[in-house]
């Protein structure tokens, strides 16, 4: 067998082995850049690769050539030396040190499935156990309780601080607003929003418009009901409040009726849209200026409205801005009349502002 070429020198000065475990480039390959391992880790790895054969060769060529039980290696150029166990020595399978620490670490037994943290202490486990316990039927109710639990709340808080439901038991709107139509007022008007002239409104009757309500007989679920009407999930049907339209705000002068039999506010004549077109409204003529704080209020349906007109003998006919609940802005139920209440600004845009202002 032919001797080897003299090796290179290494080009940093240092002349190490170079170990690996492919095969010897030849002449071709010879200037590929080869990948510099630790001597101990790639024999380690050659031996674990071949037979049993060839490892034992292996490991009596490394005590025959390293000398003093020493193997060298190089990292980044850096020499590294480590021992050689007895097992190495005698050419006998060299096992991963690591392998066999982490063996021995392991407990005996299968291993848990799952991710470590779904371990049986751990509270998602415990919550799942739990959850396994319990009947189908008893989480349906408690899904169940929650919804209702939500809803009401939600419903109390709209009804009190956004919109309100009303049951409108007359006529006097029609035909705006029909005989049993439920209705969403708006409760931001007028405060913090303002008040407009057409604006529908639901007002408190302080001024006792209306005969005193004759008293229910209370049934097994009246108290569900005046419940439900509390937090807003049924509308107030007490008949103690009153819708009408805005006619006049604080300052305007209202007059029924000029020369054309139409309604002028301001000294502008309204070309009323809204009023029942089913019948020609009957004239009754008033004048009047609207205190501060107060408003002029008429019905659609005037000759079958008992609005301010019919009770200029209390307060003026007028309706005291404190007792309006809120703007009527949706026709809710029936669900074929479902839509939004207009406040007809058309009508009221060539109104003058009123004097003084």
């Amino acid at each position: 067998m032919p001797e080897p070429e003299p090796r290179i020198p290494d080009p940093q000065g240092q002349d190490l082995p170079r170990v690996t475990s492919s095969a010897i480039p030849d002449e071709q390959q010879a200037g590929l850049p080869t990948t510099r391992l630790p001597q101990a880790r790639v024999a380690g790895e050659s031996a674990a690769d071949a037979g049993p054969g060839a490892r034992a060769g292996a490991g009596a060529s490394t005590g025959a050539g390293a000398g003093a039980g020493r193997v060298a290696g190089a990292v980044d150029g850096t020499a590294a030396t480590a021992p050689v166990s007895q097992g190495e020595k005698s050419g006998a399978p060299v096992a991963d040190r690591s392998s066999a620490d982490r063996s021995s670490a392991e407990p005996a037994g299968p291993r848990p499935a799952g991710p470590a943290h779904a371990g049986a202490s751990s509270r998602r486990a415990k919550k799942a156990k739990a959850r396994e316990g319990r009947s189908p039927l008893f989480l349906w109710l408690k899904e169940v309780a929650t919804v209702v639990i939500v809803a009401v709340v939600l419903s109390f808080l709209i009804k009190t601080f956004l919109f309100r439901a009303f049951y409108i038991p007359s006529e006097s709107m029609v035909s705006t607003l029909d005989v049993n139509d439920r209705i969403f007022v708006n409760l931001l008007v007028p405060e913090p929003m303002a008040l407009q002239r057409g604006d529908v409104v639901v007002f408190k009757d302080s001024q006792g418009w209306l005969a005193p309500a004759a008293p229910k007989t209370k049934g097994p679920f009246t108290s569900v009901q005046d419940g439900l009407t509390f937090v807003g999930l049924l509308p107030d049907n007490s008949e103690q409040h009153l819708v009408k339209r805005v006619i006049g705000l604080p300052g305007d002068h209202v007059v029924c009726c000029d020369a054309g039999g139409q309604l002028t506010v301001n000294g502008a004549p309204l070309d009323e849209k809204y009023v029942n077109p089913a019948e020609i409204p009957q004239v009754r003529d008033f004048d009047v200026v609207v205190p501060a704080g107060k408003v002029w209020v008429m019905g659609d349906n005037r000759n079958h409205s008992a609005d301010s007109r019919a009770h200029m003998d209390t307060n003026g006919g007028f309706v005291n801005e404190s007792d309006i609940e809120g703007k009527a802005a949706v026709i809710a139920w029936p669900l074929n009349r479902i839509s939004a209440l207009d406040n007809y600004p058309d009508v009221f845009r060539s109104v003058p502002a009123p004097e003084g202002k």
